[in-house]
């Protein structure tokens, strides 16, 4: 027996609590390839981003992690736009941005905007500080003095001083210079801000205050998180949900409590497995990965990970794992995590 979902009536289209939430930023089933030359003659081409889904609420922060060349920057600019994608959609508030142009884009870029991972490379060396954080102002329309006066707002809310709006990138430190990105990331009151490493070239000391800093602006202006990021420990203190990626895909997805509690799929446990413990009474043994990261110009047949696996079986060369529920939005894609099923 089929059972069909109530609908709301008239009257409560206008009652919020009534409605399903929906999520500010929905990826589904992106993928990317780029083209190379292979010699004179011969073209192929990387699965960088290969059928990617996944969901991010409003006010919350989701993680991607994975190694390097895993596809996690691809996807922050497929998202942005800053890349078109070959297959999928990125709908931004119910609505498809995937192939917008033009005014339109410009449009959304006011409500997505990126930290990037150089701090000093991101920031134009003959232009002072305050001049990059008003730039983006200014080519939206807002006025040079009303620019001004919120780049000043801005610096003193990342915790520098207006002071600092005179001096050039190269008379700040690292940790101050991306305090002056997150201050221009920030200057169009964007819903989400996608973080590309935002911490991992600054000094363990400096990256708490960053993270502290971006949690604090996260509570008193309501912002939303994409993540990105090879450090397990900077990505379990500031997510709440994470997203593991394999070689261009998802492997796992669930709660941040909860991969960090329980993995299921054997490149998670292995990823957590390689965290340095501090505590020198503890010895546990990595799960151990032999061979390299496969070519993504030739990955391995069925699950893509196989090759690397300790515990793969002749089925996963076979064919792809689907993401499978393990219970309480616990998603994984493994043919031998037992007691879960095939998600809708």
């Amino acid at each position: 027996m089929t059972t069909l979902t109530p609908q709301p009536q008239i009257e409560d289209i206008d009652r919020p609590e009534l409605q399903p939430e929906r999520p500010l930023l929905k990826v589904f089933r992106l993928s990317k390839e780029f083209p190379v030359r292979m010699g004179l003659t011969r073209r192929a081409s990387v699965s960088a981003v290969d059928d990617v889904s996944f969901d991010v609420t409003k006010g919350s922060t989701v993680g991607i992690v994975g190694e390097s060349g895993c596809g996690k920057s691809t996807v922050a600019r497929l998202v942005l736009g800053l890349l078109n994608a070959d297959h999928g959609d990125v709908i931004f508030e119910g609505r498809n941005i995937t192939n917008l142009i033009g005014h339109e884009r410009k449009a959304v870029t006011r409500e997505m905007q990126m930290i990037f991972q150089d701090p000093y490379s991101a920031l134009n060396p003959r232009s002072t500080i305050g001049e990059s954080i008003a730039f983006p102002m200014k080519i939206h329309g807002v006025g040079r003095r009303d620019a001004q006066e919120r780049a000043a707002e801005l610096l003193t809310k990342v915790g520098l001083s207006k002071a600092h709006a005179s001096y050039y990138p190269h008379q700040m430190s690292g940790g101050q210079r991306q305090r002056v990105n997150i201050a221009r990331a920030l200057a169009l009151n964007p819903k989400l801000v996608v973080a590309d490493e935002a911490v991992s070239a600054l000094d363990k000391s400096v990256q708490a205050q960053v993270l502290n800093l971006m949690l604090d602006l996260q509570e008193s202006l309501g912002l939303t998180y994409l993540f990105i990021s090879h450090d397990l420990n900077v990505v379990e203190y500031i997510s709440s949900r994470v997203i593991v990626m394999y070689l261009g895909q998802v492997v796992e997805d669930c709660e941040s409590s909860e991969l960090y509690a329980r993995p299921l799929h054997p490149y998670t446990q292995a990823l957590l497995a390689s965290i340095p413990d501090v505590d020198p009474d503890t010895h546990e043994t990595s799960v151990a990965l032999e061979g390299e990261i496969p070519s993504p110009l030739n990955p391995p047949s069925g699950c893509r990970f196989r090759t690397r696996c300790p515990i793969a079986e002749a089925r996963c060369a076979e064919s792809r794992p689907p993401l499978k529920s393990a219970g309480e939005g616990h998603m994984v894609a493994c043919h031998l995590v037992a007691g879960v099923e095939v998600a809708a």
